[in-house]
């Protein structure tokens, strides 16, 4: 496990992160995400090594990270840093090479990895010849090829088109199944919340949310419940303690001041005709970041 404990680290006068910490569990995609300047990348460079901090601890398996841990990591960082003028299967399979792999080895690991990411058709070519989203895919080719123990991503889906994203979302998942520990940011929260099981959101250099997808959003939870029926449902905003956000004939979306409310309208439903669906409401998250950061 990648633990971070009270991490800090200031530029100048200014404080850019404050107290972070939170875990990367093996095994679980945690998504890490917080609007631009908010610590991210900054963060994923001093559990890297490659920023210095001023405070805290960053452990791995409970004892401090090293350079030789570091050598388990996988790093993929926002800006590209491939060489352009190499073929695509060259260069992974001579960043295979770097890590101790024979070159039959590399080989084996760079093509079968390439073909999974949908660049077997491009091996052959020049990196500065693919467009930027296959570019992004053998950057994560880099990252991946020497099987890290721990993973971590900087806007891995900058740049990829929706199927491009359900690739190598696939792939992350399959490594994370064999028991990789995967830490990646994105803006795109759509894909965060349908891939991750963990969640980091971060503001101004402080941690304002982490733990399970699951769990934050039951904590970050309104009482809000769909209510669908054959009948109609405008009688709902007469119900004492509820509040109606939408209402469209036999249906509402409701918040209401206690779980008994909700019980009641649920009640008051049956009794004026078939009820097709009743269920709470849970928030996406882009409502939870709006709510944590604010």
């Amino acid at each position: 496990m990648l633990r971070l404990t009270g991490i800090t680290k200031s530029y100048g006068g200014r404080r850019v992160l404050d107290d972070v910490s939170f875990d990367v569990l093996p095994g679980r995609l945690t998504g890490f995400v917080g609007g631009n300047g908010a610590g991210k990348t900054t963060t994923m460079r001093i559990i890297l090594g490659v920023l210095g901090k001023d405070g805290g601890q960053v452990d791995i398996d409970g004892a401090a990270v090293s350079s030789s841990d570091r050598r388990r990591f996988g790093y993929m960082p926002e800006e590209r840093g491939l060489y352009p003028k190499m073929k695509v299967l060259e260069h992974i399979v001579y960043l295979a090479r770097l890590h101790g792999y024979s070159k039959a080895d590399a080989t084996q690991r760079a093509q079968s990895l390439l073909e999974q990411l949908g660049l077997g058709e491009r091996l052959g070519d020049n990196v500065e010849t693919l467009s930027l989203g296959n570019q992004q895919r053998a950057q994560i080719a880099a990252a991946l090829v020497h099987d890290p123990e721990v993973l971590i991503l900087d806007e891995p889906f900058s740049g990829l088109d929706p199927l491009a994203v359900d690739v190598v979302a696939g792939v992350l998942q399959a490594r994370a199944a064999q028991g990789t520990a995967v830490l990646f940011s994105s803006h795109q929260l759509d894909v965060v919340e349908r891939l991750c099981d963990d969640l980091v959101i971060i503001a101004n250099g402080t941690i304002r949310a982490a733990g399970s997808r699951d769990a934050l959003r039951a904590q970050h939870s309104a009482q809000r419940f769909e209510l669908i029926s054959a009948a109609d449902a405008g009688w709902v905003r007469e119900v004492p303690g509820v509040t109606v956000l939408e209402f469209d004939g036999g249906y509402a979306l409701f918040d209401t001041d206690t779980e008994e409310t909700a019980q009641a309208v649920l009640r008051r439903a049956v009794e004026r005709g078939d009820v097709t669906s009743f269920a709470p409401q849970h928030p996406t998250l882009a409502q939870i970041f709006k709510e944590v950061i604010q």
